[in-house]
This record gives structure tokens, C-alpha cells and sequence, in this order.
């Protein structure tokens, strides 16, 4: 029989509990999942404390006492394997945007559309299971018991040792640069309220392309955004995004503050391949970013760095691997930092 997954839901909404409860009452009786549920921040610690076991946490952000930006700063502090999901009222993108940098695996929106929130669940509990997975692999490596001193064996086995760990992996993923053109000038020479709202509204519109395509945003980076789709059909979601935010922003007119008109682009590097996934950071500053890294990633900024206004790059690789499925046009050959050869790069155009 396979274990029960434990799940925290964090919501002071009495009705939350009610609607998750009839949703999954089936799973529940077959023993698939079992839900523990707080009011807030502080009631979401002790259940912490009192089921050590648990598996994935979803929390909405406005509480009392202690909403759930808080408590995720918290969970990432004292169990950075154990992954958060952020419930959120549609189109809140600061809290969201918050949120992803504190290390939230993802987020859904309120009303819940529940195919959604299970669809999210099973893909945070398949993420949560490959960890433990792996703790697991290394923990009971006969080949190592027999290397290493049995001291270090007991550290392997401690709490300490998964926080130091820190959830590394390698995944098949597909990474996206997207950066405003442009936009480094307009921040230096316009009024910082303007600077703020037009970039909030460009992050805003790039962002809901991404999760329109089941992607997550990793990171913000100034004016540009570090995109990741991972699982089934990776690449396409990721190309289908990126046409879509060109289309959204290239619509877009809006007015500086002397009265001209300001017409956005992006720019665009796309790339598929293996990366590495952890928390990377200082402990000395006790800070940790859960992150992607590598060779894949450095060749997507490349790429986007190499697009000009409006272009989507991708190189040749990640060009035969979409197959048929979209048109591209040929650039041609393309020197890049740290690569000993140029690299053939396409444009996506549709």
C-alpha cells in the first residue's frame, strides 16, 4: 500500500476547508491524502511542529496574525526541502511576484478552479517525493557504508544534514530569458513612480503568460524576467509563452512623461535541457535562493542577449527538438560568451 501524503492548508476561511474536504473526500478515504488544516501563520507552526511529516504546504497570503509571506520566509528558514504553494486572489502579481522570490514553489488563485489546485498538488507532491526519494538513495548506499565513518553515516541520517543539503537536483527543463528593451534608459531619465508602474505592467503581462503555460517565474533581474517550464511538453508551453508575451507587449503604447510615445519590446532567449535545481546562497547571510543553474541557463541569456527588439532566439539544438510544430527562420552563426564556437541560433516566429 502506498503512504498517505500529508498536506498542510493554511486559510482563515472556514469555507476552505469545507470545499477541500468534500473535493478530495474520495483520497481522503482511501488514504491517499490526509489534510491538516490552520486559521494562520502561528497555527500553521505548531501543526508544523505536531506532524513532522508533512509532505507540501498550501497558504493563502492574507491572515492575521501572521499572513503567509511570513510564513514562508519562516518555512524556508527551518525546512527548505518542505515546498509551499501560494494561494492568491487573481491578478495580486506583487504578492505573487513576493512570494516566488521567498522560495514559493508555485501558486493558484482564488476561487479555486479545483482541477487546478490538483493538478498543482500532485505536480508539488511529485516534486517533494523525488527529494525524499534521494535522501533516501543516499542515505542507504551500501557502497558508502562501507567508505564512510559511521559518524558522518549518523550526521546523513539527521535533520541538520537535509537542511545542508538543500535539495539539489537535475531536471529536464526549458529556460526562458525575457528582457524589456530598452527600458535601463527610460528608468534614468523618468520619474521612479512611472519607472515602477510601467515595469509593474510589463512584469504583469509576462507573468500571465507564463502561467497561462503552466510555467513558473524563477526570478526577476531588474528590467528581465528568468522564466522555467519543467514536465511534459516543456518546450512547446515555453515557446507558446514566449510568442504570446511578444504579441501582448508589441500592442502596447503607452506616454513618458514629456508626452512621447513609448512603444515596448522584449526580447527573447530560449533554451531546453538539463539544469541543475537547488537553493544556492550564503549561509553566513542565511539566505538561499531555490534556483536554477548551468550551461543551459547561461546559453538562454546568451541567446536572449543576442535577440534584438521583438526577437525570440533559440539555438540550433533546441530548434530540431520542437520539431515540426513551429516555424522558425535561420539567423545564422553567432559568437557567444565562454563558447569556444559560434552557435547557430533560429528565430521562433510562430
Amino acid at each position: 500500500m502506498n503512504a498517505t501524503y500529508r498536506i498542510l492548508v493554511v486559510d482563515d476561511e472556514d469555507d476552505v476547508e469545507q470545499l477541500i474536504r468534500q473535493k478530495f473526500r474520495r483520497q481522503v478515504r482511501e488514504g491517499e491524502y490526509e489534510f491538516v488544516f490552520a486559521k494562520n501563520g502561528v497555527d500553521a507552526l505548531t501543526r508544523l511542529k505536531e506532524h513532522a511529516d508533512i509532505d507540501i504546504v498550501f497558504s493563502d497570503i492574507n491572515m492575521p496574525e501572521m499572513d503567509g509571506l511570513t510564513l514562508l520566509e519562516k518555512i524556508t528558514e527551518r525546512s527548505p526541502l518542505l515546498k509551499t504553494v501560494i494561494i492568491s486572489a487573481y491578478g495580486d502579481m506583487q504578492n505573487i511576484r513576493t512570494a516566488m522570490n521567498r522560495g514559493a514553489f508555485d501558486f493558484i488563485c482564488k476561487p479555486f478552479d479545483f482541477e487546478d489546485f490538483e493538478r498543482t498538488l500532485k505536480k508539488t507532491l511529485a516534486f517533494a517525493t523525488q527529494i525524499r526519494e534521494t535522501l533516501g538513495a543516499i542515505r542507504e548506499n551500501n557502497i558508502l557504508k562501507m567508505y564512510v565513518d559511521n559518524s558522518v553515516l549518523q550526521f546523513m541520517n539527521s535533520q541538520e544534514y537535509e537542511r545542508s543539503l538543500l535539495a539539489s537536483e537535475t531536471v529536464d527543463a526549458t529556460i526562458a530569458f525575457v528582457d524589456i528593451c530598452g527600458f535601463t534608459s527610460i528608468s534614468e531619465r523618468e520619474p521612479p513612480d512611472l519607472v515602477v508602474r510601467l515595469l509593474n505592467k510589463y512584469f504583469d503581462i509576462i507573468v500571465e503568460a507564463i502561467i497561462a503555460e503552466g510555467g513558473y517565474v524563477d526570478k526577476f533581474m531588474g528590467d528581465a524576467v528568468l522564466a522555467v517550464f519543467r514536465d511534459q511538453d516543456h518546450l512547446p508551453r515555453a515557446l507558446r509563452a514566449a510568442l504570446a508575451v511578444n504579441t501582448r507587449i508589441q500592442a502596447i503604447e503607452d506616454t513618458l512623461s514629456d508626452g512621447q510615445p513609448f512603444l515596448p519590446r522584449v526580447s527573447i532567449g530560449i533554451n531546453a535541457g538539463d539544469v541543475i535545481s537547488g537553493n544556492v546562497g550564503a549561509a553566513a547571510l542565511r539566505r538561499f535562493d531555490f534556483t536554477v543553474i548551468g550551461d543551459v541557463v547561461n546559453t538562454a541569456q546568451r541567446l536572449q542577449s543576442a535577440a534584438r527588439p521583438g526577437q525570440i532566439l533559440v539555438n540550433e539544438e533546441t530548434q530540431k527538438k520542437a520539431g515540426g510544430k513551429f516555424r522558425f527562420q535561420k539567423i545564422g552563426d553567432v559568437a557567444m560568451k565562454n563558447k569556444a564556437r559560434p552557435v547557430t541560433v533560429y528565430e521562433l516566429l510562430e
